[in-house]
Order: C-alpha cells, then structure tokens, then sequence
C-alpha cells in the first residue's frame, strides 16, 4: 500500500507494543552510542560494582578495626572522655570488648607516657631538695589513680576484702561484690600507695631522673600485659551478670595474645634503648614473680580468677616490677 511521504515516516518511527517512548539523549535499545559519549547511569552503577569488588574499602578489609579496638580499651579502663561521633564510629559489643583486651598493654602505653611526663615535668619544676623525688613520685601516682578512675585499686581493695574476709570460696566471692570497703582493703592500698611513691622516690634517687621515667612507663605497660596470661590460663568465675571482666573472660585469642605480646615487647625494646644500663631483666623478673603468686592464689582460693583479681594482679605486678628494678640497682 503506498503511503504520503509523512505517513511513511509516522510509520517508521511508530513504537511497538509494550515499547517505551525514549527519552531525550537515550538511544534506542539496539540502537549504536556515537563514540566517546558518556556513560549511561545504570552502567556507571556497574562500573561501580566492579571497581568495589575488585578493590575492596577499607571498611571491608576491617583495616581501622585494631583502633576501634584500642580506643575501646581506653573508654574501659581509663577516664579518658572518647564521646560524641567517636564514641558512635568505635562502636561496642561483647565480641569488641574480648578483642579490647589484646591492647591493655596499649593501654599502658598511654597511661604510662603520661605518667612519665607528669614525673619528668615535676621533678625539674621542683627545687633540688632531697624531697622533691618523693613528691613528684607521689603526685604522679595520684595523677595515674585520676587517669584511670583508680579502676585496678579498686580491684585490689576488694580482693583483699574477699579472701581476707573469709577462707570460704563462696563467701569470699560475695564478699567482693560489696562495693563497701573493709579493712583488708583498705590495708592493701595504703601499702601499694606507699610501695609505689617509695620506690619510685628510691629510684629517681638511685638511678637518675630519666631510668626513673623510663621504669614508671614500663611498669605501667608490663603490669597490664600479664594479666593477659591469667585471663588464658584460668576460668573466670565471678558473677556472668555483675563483672566487668566476663566479656574479656570468654576467649583471649593466640592473636590477641600475641597482640598483647607486641605491645610489651616495643615498650621493652624502647626502655632499653632508652637506658640500656638500667637492670631491666630484674624489673621483668620481678613482675613475673607477681604474676605467678598471684596466679597461684586466684587458682588456689578461687580456681579462677574474677575482674577484681585482674585488677589486683596489675597493682602486685606493678609494685614488684619497681622493687626489682630498685633491687638491680644494688
């Protein structure tokens, strides 16, 4: 059937059934894109899907896990303020917490570069005078106590309270639930009080300034790494509901572990570089030698250990760590 010329071309141009009308500057479907035009918008989106899974974000890979981790251990054990968007990016569950525990020694890092700041800048503020080494020792324990809200004191005192209150496992374990303080535990922190100002005074003293800020930092690391070797070698048995160590109680990982380790060992690594005369190997020695008391006597009046026996295991390892760099001296 021959047509006019125009209803020729309304004929070739004619949609069929079910066919959109295109919009301006979209091709046909079939139809060849000039060369060089842009992208469409649903082949960009799969450009973009094949770039994402090619090259995974950093989220993905969890490469900015290990800091939500650490900063999480510094809102637990310290009063150091992580509020606000920080506090909602680092983010909390119990898994996060368990994963925290590796950077304790971190932890340590931080309390004890400040601890030692505050020692080092009081101790050449003060006039010369043979008591000014046990009034910067005092002021920057006080300073630690104040960094983190006397978290690992506390611990102490109710230990302390706990197995010097009764030989009875069960009681002792209420006992410790009670936040009141007795006179074990306030007995045990007027001692670790004056064990630490008194060392750390002997120290200075003995040592110089510098060892003395190099042994505090290093204390504060160390006591916070062995804990770790409890939390791995014993139950916990305090109350699921009430302690604040269960999340970290439930599994230390190998890696975390060895996370923890790594944290140690470059605090040691720089002590030592930092003082290399002083007796390190004793401090070290020291420690251990709390460590394994302690360890001992959670297994033996416990069998297992409770978070106010980490807490107290840190302020033992703490003390005995100065009491052996101060014995090397000698």
């Amino acid at each position: 059937m021959n047509l006019p010329n125009g209803d020729q071309h309304r004929e070739k141009n004619a949609l069929a059934p079910g066919e959109s009308a295109p919009t301006q500057g979209t091709p046909r479907a079939g139809s060849a894109r000039p060369e060089g035009a842009s992208p469409l918008p649903q082949e960009r989106g799969e450009a973009a899907q094949r770039r994402r899974g090619k090259f995974p974000t950093l989220r993905r890979r969890g490469a900015l896990l290990p800091i939500r981790h650490f900063l999480l251990a510094v809102q637990f054990f310290t009063r150091i303020p992580i509020t606000g968007r920080l506090a909602t990016w680092v983010g909390f569950s119990p898994a996060m917490l368990r994963a925290s525990a590796a950077h304790f020694p971190g932890v340590g890092w931080l309390v004890g570069s400040l601890c030692a700041a505050v020692f080092l800048a009081l101790l050449s503020a003060l006039p010369e005078q043979p008591a000014a080494p046990w009034v910067t020792a005092a002021l920057s324990t006080v300073f630690g106590v104040l960094l983190t809200g006397a978290f690992h004191e506390d611990g102490l005192a109710d230990l302390a309270d706990g197995l010097g209150g009764s030989m009875d496992r069960e009681r002792a374990l209420d006992i410790m639930k009670d936040s009141r303080v007795g006179s074990y535990g306030a007995l045990s922190l007027v001692l670790a009080v004056l064990g630490k100002t008194a060392l750390l005074a002997l120290i200075a003293q003995s040592a110089g300034v510098w060892p003395a800020a190099a042994a505090l930092f290093s204390a504060h690391v160390s006591s916070r790494f062995l804990p770790l070797l409890i939390i791995r070698s014993l139950p916990h048995v305090g109350d699921t509901e009430a302690s604040k160590s269960k999340p970290l109680a439930e599994a230390i990982s190998t890696g975390g572990l060895l996370a923890g380790l790594l944290w140690w060992g470059l605090a040691m690594v720089l002590v030592v570089f930092w003082s290399p005369a002083a007796p390190w190997a004793f401090a070290v020695l020291g420690a251990a030698l709390g460590l394994a008391w302690m360890w001992w006597l959670l297994r033996r009046r416990l069998q297992g250990f409770t978070g106010d026996g980490l807490g107290a295991t840190q302020q033992v390892c703490e003390v005995l760590f100065y009491l052996g760099f101060a014995l090397g001296l000698s």
